[in-house]
Parts: structure tokens; C-alpha cells; sequence
């Protein structure tokens, strides 16, 4: 199996800056695509952003120029840079990989972690 585990979430006021961090570990052979999604209350889950093994990224249209995401391939691990922060930021943040376990490195299972609450006060 894979774990994601997510840190880094918490209370920061309207402007600050919050880092989240995600981690995978277990039965991993290789990790293709990692990324972060968010889920305000009420609403639908939302990408925030993406990015290759090769480091190519993509970004949620709301998050553009304030969101970095980067990867630490040899660590499988992938973080989040949240600058600008705005109340609708608020939610919680969910880590996402599509994995290659050893027992399936044929194919790519997603994976996601359970979640980290950014709240953003205005």
C-alpha cells in the first residue's frame, strides 16, 4: 500500500504565506504525476496544481503567480508554496500521486492523502 501524508496546514492571516508538505511512502516503484486539490465546504474539489516527474507544472486558474508547487523526486515528496493568501483560500488541501507500486508497475494507481485544513482570515 502507499501512504500521503500532508503538514503544513493551518490559521494565517489574509497576505501571509503557509508551505504544505506531502510525503509518500510504502510500496512505491515510481511516482508519476503529484499535485494538491482543495475542497472548500459546499463546493467541488478543485485543483490547485500538478506536476511531472520531469517537473512540468500546471496551476489552478485561481492560484496562478501567489502557488508554487515542487517535487523532491529521490524523497517522493511534493510541496506547496502558498504566498498571497486570500480567504477564499480557505480549505482543506488534499495531496494527490499517481503511484507505480511494486506489486503494479504496470499501471498507475492515484493515491490521496486525507487532507490538511488551510484557513485564511481576512
Amino acid at each position: 500500500q502507499v501512504q500521503l501524508v500532508e503538514s503544513g496546514g493551518g490559521l494565517v492571516q489574509a497576505g501571509g504565506s503557509l508551505r504544505l508538505s506531502c510525503a509518500a511512502s510504502g510500496s512505491i516503484f515510481s511516482i508519476e504525476t503529484m499535485g494538491w486539490y482543495r475542497q472548500a465546504p459546499g463546493e467541488q474539489r478543485e485543483l490547485v496544481a500538478t506536476i511531472t516527474t520531469g517537473g512540468t507544472t500546471k496551476y489552478g486558474d485561481s492560484v496562478k503567480g501567489r502557488f508554487t508547487i515542487s517535487r523532491d523526486n529521490a524523497k517522493n515528496t511534493v510541496d506547496l508554496q502558498m504566498s498571497s493568501l486570500k480567504p477564499e483560500d480557505t480549505a482543506v488541501y488534499y495531496c494527490n500521486a499517481a503511484v507505480r507500486t511494486t506489486y503494479s508497475i504496470n499501471y498507475a494507481v492515484n493515491y490521496r492523502g486525507q487532507g490538511t485544513q488551510v484557513t485564511v482570515s481576512s
